[in-house]
């Protein structure tokens, strides 16, 4: 069994799993699937807008397929959430990111 096909498994039992649909996505990017993967990091934001992980990857995501106002939307927000919840590491990272973009 796949490792997306083991976290399908698992999200049937618990759909609203924040972590588990944070990594259902990080497999659509895997597959090269966008479109998926970012229908459920919106998702992930939804369940958990404080999810500090899912705007990084999600922005990464985006930078990597040239959709780089979009990439910079997330970005902007998952900065906002890293400064509001004291995620000084993340805050950093993104911040760095954002300069690239």
């Amino acid at each position: 069994m796949s490792r997306r096909a083991k976290i399908e498994s698992l999200l049937q039992d618990s759909p609203e799993d924040v972590f588990l649909n944070y990594a259902y996505a990080m497999e659509f990017i895997k597959e090269s699937e966008i479109e998926s993967a970012r229908e459920i990091f919106a998702k992930v934001r939804k369940l958990d807008p404080d999810y500090v992980p899912a705007y990084f990857q999600e922005a990464q995501m985006l930078g990597q397929e040239d959709l780089i106002d979009e990439a910079k939307q997330i970005l902007a927000s998952g900065i906002d959430v890293a400064r509001r919840t004291g995620d000084d590491h993340a805050l950093g990272e993104m911040t760095e990111f954002m300069e690239t973009l």
